[in-house]
């Protein structure tokens, strides 16, 4: 089950800063790089990690590793004010997500990968654009939304240990809930203060948003290529 909301950060809750801002342009352009880099690392992962080399790491120290790691990495960039810290934050993210996705993907066809990633895309420049338009109402499904989260962790949690089965209505559900973090977190981003810093936290965020997008639309393409 995805854990997002556990990593979510106040990013979109500045008003203030103390730092020079930056353009919307210079701002949208720090935080796409952000993003590519991001990406670009976990493909570089998938591409030169063996999945059995991670595979073979002990699970109580693999998650305890990434929960560590992921939680280190949002409060540097959720504390910090300096956009070098706040990236190095961001990689403390990207580098145990890789690790998540490195042995998802390995079940997959190459084909398949490639679909699933190509779907991601279009749908979140679409939840971008809906984002841009309509940011009052993304607001409004913030709650509704987190609360739909929860609950989804807590009905995956059952069927997979009580009924050893995860339907795949379960991951159109997911879907949805991560689009409405796409359009809500890309919304809230173009509002707050446009510094460099907040662009790369902004995009640390959004980040999270599209791997756990990604990973569901590749589970239900694998499920329908069965």
């Amino acid at each position: 089950m995805s854990d997002n909301d556990l990593f979510k950060s106040d990013v979109f809750q500045r008003t203030a800063t103390g730092s020079q801002e930056i353009s919307i342009a210079h701002f949208n352009i720090v935080m796409g790089l952000v993003l590519l880099w991001g990406f670009l690392t976990n493909w570089m992962m998938v591409k030169y990690i063996p999945p059995t080399s991670i595979l073979d790491i002990h699970p109580i120290i693999f998650f305890l590793g990434y929960f560590a790691s992921c939680f280190l990495g949002i409060y540097l960039f959720n504390s910090s004010k300096n956009p070098t810290v706040s990236f190095i934050g961001y990689n403390f993210v990207v580098v145990p997500f890789g690790l998540i996705v490195n042995i998802v993907v390995s079940r997959y066809q190459p084909e398949l990968v490639i679909d699933a990633i190509q779907i991601t895309a279009i749908v979140t420049v679409i939840m971008m654009i809906f984002g841009t338009l309509f940011p009052k109402f993304f607001q409004a499904i913030y709650g509704p939304i987190t609360i739909a989260l929860f609950a989804m962790i807590v009905i995956e949690l059952i069927q997979i240990f009580v009924f050893h089965h995860v339907p795949e209505w379960t991951d159109w559900v997911v879907v949805i809930i991560f689009c409405g973090y796409i359009g809500y977190d890309w919304g809230r981003a173009l509002r707050i203060p446009k510094t460099v810093d907040n662009a790369v936290d902004s995009a640390a965020a959004i980040y999270m948003d599209i791997i756990n997008l990604f990973l569901r639309i590749l589970r239900i393409l694998g499920r329908r290529r069965r």
